[in-house]
């Protein structure tokens, strides 16, 4: 603990940095990541370019201006998210801690904790570093803290050395940050690492910046249309030299060449003159009005009340502002079970006791009062019941009822702690054995203590301590747990609890006819998709017991053979039982969670669930939650322990479900990205008939994601509708994300609500984080956040949905107004001598993109929807196109280049033609440059503003505002800048006074506007019609249906009552060896912990 010396080994601090920038490299460093952007640094190019007289024939405002508001605003949105990220640093940086400084505890921040110092943690507080525990308030110096192992974080070697005497430390004595403190009033600590060296960090993964696809899309784009206007530029210098030479001697007279400029370099600066006269073909404000429709569709995800949970006061949040259209593409969901999908709350709902059913008839529905248990003075008030009868049974003395309850409190390594006297708190190894251990207490037999020889319980208030003589642990084979208790009385009786298949296996005949009715009982509760367990006991003689004890202490002395030799023992002793009955316990889901899954699966989302719970425990959930269901044609169980087995599973799989398929996998290869430099794969989906569901172990996904068997693991695995992982590591969660991310170019989400979920919420292209009860980790890391799980359907089917149109509403319009407003330019070059003359006032072309035409098309952007949110929920199918980006893609691009394309040649030559060789009233000639302009650019606008009103789905007051008041200012400005006032103030830059009132006035000019718009906007709507007639989609038979039926009523979050057959295996999240520890000298008091729970012990090293 001496500061001073441990600084000199400069150890990292334990502050934390996510952010960006700082006050002084903010400024150079944005700037710098802007002009990386291809759009910005060619527009700086087009300003030098506009610097030189000789080549441009723009003023250097029409592109300075419409730069500085872009990089202004992107700058604005950028210093808002990175203040956010100091705040977040600052909050998680300034927490204090108690720090043993000078012999005295002291208030430390986080950020001033040194490796070496030794801290105090109390109950419920984060850890600060990785910690090595020195000492705590349990005995044997134990913890309890809450969140799972991350990826290696399971192991940990170190050598500590006392006095000369070396003691090995691993990571049973390693506290890691992430982890919270429960239970255990205080510990200290020596930090071991700080900072960016904690395993939490080390195994957070790389923060990427994420881009959407239609960001990549939009490169490639921005990348062809700079081809597109090299082309288009190189035509007309070519045209300009080939006209110089033959008709621009002609023209020297009264307009001569500049000095030593020749023919050839006259077309040479053309080029250039039509790169700055082009420029907008490559649309400068896209990616700044990218970044706002982003930011405001962000915004309504912030404020949507549906999405607000008040238990919790928590909202919605968009963290990451340049993700919303992807919400509206997911094709695969990665998500957490625990925490996620659950509430990780066990209740007692049901039992069947000596063949009598107990508990409601009805789960979820409360039409029975609860039980009063008042007569209880250690009753758990917390605990609910639903069947006054069984209440009665107990209380009558049924012995059934009473050998039944006290085999719940006997059979389980809880440990109890009684602070006060009557105040139980039970510390549970999972929450399904603090739900049976808290049930037997409400009904009469309290679990009151326990040492390593005995265990004491209150038996209708009578206390007994029954002298512990084995207990048969648990292990993924044996699916059960027994116990050996003598009573006061002498009586030497095994009580067992476990999966009914291995329990009936192990029953004495004379049980059969009561095994009948208990396994309709099972099947009545797994239908309800409740956990079930059966109970039996045996009284033992005492002869027999003596001699079994015997070979029982040789078998677990022995040096080999050790555990075949105890299976033996356990398997001979655990038989010819007598069925007491059966327990069911629910695992609560989250509310909504089985309604939001069907959702999504309508959606035709593949929803994959990656956790660390054992393979029971994930599959009762997944029949539980509807990802599981019993008319599946088959679910397969891949757990070989070797790659060859593995790939045997996955083969034999796969074969079932698609036998005609090659044995090689399809993969497609090909090249993307910008330059094309990208290499990619792509594994195509296979069809399948049926639907399957496949469950896959840690230990044979480690194998499976080895290089030569991961095609063969995508493969198999994307022909089924579900896929479970289980016992899988942090790092395997984002190796599965990775390697759908790879090979089938699909855009994933990934959804957890603790720090071990952090490596797969980065790898994937979305990631959620569910703010809990596992902290803030989770969140902090994500794109997006929210409090329930059931938030996930209207984050995707509304948010999502609505975004991805409206993102795509936009490049479209844009691209189409802007290619429409430039290739009027290039038509125009053939009549101006290729000389690289506007077509329209400058004054239009600085505020066409700016003004004229931002404001209507932000609107759509934020405001548009095809159908309300009912309706999105009704038809989960609209969720489709997305997932297969038909809205926005390079096919939808070259059409509407098309579009634009007869668009310009139409608002060209209509006009042209209108007013060639055409008079006013009194003679005088129209047809100047300047009144051509004028009409060329009125005729523009009206155009492109009438498509916009064509794209329009929802009409409100801000896109009515926005449309009608962008072509009023676009008439006052005119007026205004045309005016005789303004010419006389600046004439040099308001040439054309006077020109609205000589040509706005004729009526042939309105009648080619009117003309013009139904040339341009007649084809669009009969081709949409035609098409709509003919191949409608989705989205047209819904927004019909829509018109014509009031909105459907929204769903209500009701139970759904799953029908099955299928009963649970060992519901409990048990893990090998917990028995010895009991019952041995070093005997643990387990505090209840998440089913994903790390628990730590320390035997502070001594001198001995």
């Amino acid at each position: 603990n001496d500061r001073g010396f441990n600084l000199s080994f400069q150890y990292a601090n334990n502050a934390i940095r996510t952010s960006k920038y700082n006050i002084f490299t903010f400024l150079p460093l944005n700037l710098f990541e802007q002009f990386r952007r291809l759009a910005n640094a060619y527009f700086l190019f087009l300003l030098i370019l506009q610097m030189i007289p000789q080549v441009s024939s723009l003023s250097w405002f029409t592109t300075a201006v419409p730069l500085a508001i872009v990089l202004s605003i992107t700058a604005a949105k950028d210093a808002s998210d990175d203040i956010n990220r100091h705040k977040c640093d600052k909050q998680v940086n300034n927490r204090e801690v108690e720090v043993l400084i000078d012999g005295e505890l002291k208030k430390e921040k986080w950020m001033d904790v040194q490796v070496g110092d030794i801290i105090k943690l109390e109950n419920n507080e984060f850890v600060t570093a990785d910690l090595l525990l020195l000492s705590s308030s349990e005995p044997l110096n134990l913890v309890y803290v809450e969140t799972a192992p991350n990826n290696c974080l399971d192991k940990f070697k170190g050598t500590l050395t006392v006095n000369g005497q070396a003691y090995s430390l691993d990571n049973d004595k390693v506290l890691l940050r992430g982890c919270t403190l429960r239970n255990t009033e205080w510990c200290f600590g020596l930090v071991l690492f700080g900072g960016p060296d904690t395993k939490l960090m080390q195994n957070c993964g790389k923060t990427v910046f994420k881009r959407t696809s239609i960001d990549h899309l939009m490169n490639i784009l921005v990348l062809a249309i700079f081809g597109f206007l090299a082309t288009m530029c190189a035509i007309l210098s070519i045209c300009n030299a080939i006209w110089e030479a033959n008709e621009g001697s002609a023209f020297t007279m009264f307009l001569p060449r500049e000095p030593g400029v020749s023919g050839s370099l006259s077309s040479f600066l053309t080029f250039w003159s039509y790169v700055i006269v082009l420029n907008t073909v490559v649309p400068i404000s896209l990616y700044v009005s990218v970044e706002i429709i982003r930011l405001g569709n962000s915004f309504f995800i912030d404020w949507d009340r549906k999405m607000y949970y008040p238990k919790n006061d928590t909202p919605a949040q968009a963290r990451t502002t340049t993700l919303n259209e992807e919400l509206g593409q997911i094709k695969y969901i990665f998500s957490d079970k625990t925490g996620t999908l659950t509430q990780n709350i066990m209740t007692f709902n049901k039992c069947s006791i000596n063949g009598k059913a107990y508990g409601e008839n009805n789960r979820g529905e409360r039409k029975t009062p609860r039980v009063d248990f008042s007569w209880n003075q250690l009753a758990d008030s917390k605990f609910t019941f639903h069947d006054q009868s069984l209440v009665e049974t107990v209380r009558e003395g049924n012995p059934e009822a009473h050998a039944f309850f006290r085999l719940l409190a006997l059979c389980h390594t809880v440990m109890p702690e009684e602070k006060k006297e009557g105040e139980l708190i039970y510390q549970a190894q999972s929450p399904d054995e603090g739900a049976l251990v808290t049930a037997a207490r409400n009904f009469g037999f309290v679990f009151r203590s326990r040492t390593p020889e005995s265990i004491t319980v209150m038996e209708m208030g009578r206390k007994v301590v029954y002298e512990l003589v084995a207990v048969l642990d648990f292990n993924n084979i044996r699916k059960r747990m027994s116990v050996i208790v003598r009573s006061p009385e002498g009586k030497t009786t095994l009580y067992c609890k476990g999966a009914d298949t291995i329990i009936y296996e192990r029953l004495h005949p004379s049980c059969s006819n009561l095994m009948k009715v208990t396994t309709d009982h099972l099947n009545m509760y797994a239908g309800d998709g409740l956990r079930t367990l059966v109970l039996a006991f045996k009284n033992l003689e005492e002869k027999y017991m003596e001699e079994w004890r015997k070979r029982h202490n040789e078998a677990s002395t022995a040096m080999e053979g050790r555990e075949e030799r105890l299976e033996e023992l356990y398997e001979e002793i655990e038989k010819d039982m007598t069925l007491l009955g059966a327990t069911a316990v629910e695992d609560k889901l989250q509310d909504g969670v089985p309604q939001t899954i069907e959702q999504l699966a309508k959606a035709d989302i593949k929803i994959w669930v990656l956790t660390g719970d054992k393979q029971e425990t994930a599959e009762n959930i997944g029949y539980s939650c509807n990802i599981l269901r019993e008319e599946m044609n088959e679910v397969f169980i891949v757990a070989a322990n070797t790659a060859e087995g593995v790939r045997r599973e996955l083969q034999s799989a796969r074969r079932k479900m698609c036998p005609d398929a090659a044995e090689e996998p399809s993969v497609i290869k090909a090249r993307a990205g910008l330059f094309w430099l990208k290499k990619t794969q792509t594994v195509q989906d296979e069809k399948v008939n049926g639907e399957y569901a496949m469950l896959i172990n840690g230990h044979s996904l480690a194998f499976a994601l080895e290089e030569d068997l991961e095609l063969e693991l995508l493969r198999t695995v994307c022909m089924c509708q579900t896929v479970i992982c289980c016992r899988v590591t942090p790092l395997q969660k984002a190796q599965v994300v990775q390697l759908v991310k790879r090979y089938k170019q699909a855009v994933t989400l990934a959804i957890g609500d603790g720090a071990n979920d952090v490596s797969m919420i980065k790898a994937a292209h979305i990631g959620v984080g569910i703010s809990g009860q596992e902290g803030m980790q989770a969140v902090l890391s994500s794109d997006f956040s929210f409090a329930q799980f059931r938030y996930l359907q209207r984050l995707l089917l509304v948010h999502g949905r609505w975004s991805y149109l409206r993102m795509c509403k936009f490049l479209r319009y844009f691209f189409y107004k802007n290619f429409t407003f430039t290739f009027v330019h290039f038509w125009y070059a053939f009549f101006c001598g290729f000389s690289a003359q506007t077509v329209y006032d400058e004054w239009f072309i600085t505020l066409y993109n700016t003004v004229y035409t931002s404001l209507p098309v932000l609107a759509l952007s934020l405001f548009d929807q095809d159908v309300n949110d009912r309706w999105s929920f009704q038809h989960p199918q609209l969720y489709a196109p997305g997932q297969q980006n038909l809205y926005f893609s390079k096919k939808a691009f070259v059409n509407l280049t098309a579009l634009s394309c007869y668009s310009s040649l139409v608002l060209f030559f209509v006009p042209w033609a209108a007013i060639h060789d055409t008079v006013r009233d009194d003679g005088k000639d129209i047809a100047d440059y300047q009144s051509f302009a004028l009409f060329a650019q009125t005729c523009l606008l009206i155009v492109v503003s009438i498509q916009m009103c064509l794209d329009t789905y929802h009409w409100t007051a801000v896109n009515n505002l926005f449309i009608w008041g962008s072509l009023a200012a676009y008439f006052a400005v005119t007026f205004t800048m045309y005016s005789n006032g303004i010419f006389v103030i600046i004439p040099s830059a308001f040439p054309f006074v006077g020109t609205e009132r000589n040509t706005l006035n004729l009526p042939n000019v309105w009648l080619t506007i009117v003309l013009t718009s139904l040339l341009c906007i007649l084809p669009v709507v009969a081709y949409r019609f035609i098409l709509m007639q003919i191949r409608p989609t989705i989205n047209d038979k819904v927004r019909h249906r829509a018109r014509k039926d009031p909105p459907p009523t929204p769903s209500l979050h009701r139970p759904v009552r799953r029908v099955s057959t299928r009963r649970s295996g060992y519901a409990f999240s048990h893990s090998k060896g917990y028995g010895d520890l009991v019952t041995s000298q070093r005997f643990l008091m387990m505090r209840p912990v998440k089913s994903q729970a790390m628990r730590f012990s320390h035997i502070a090293p001594t001198e001995n």
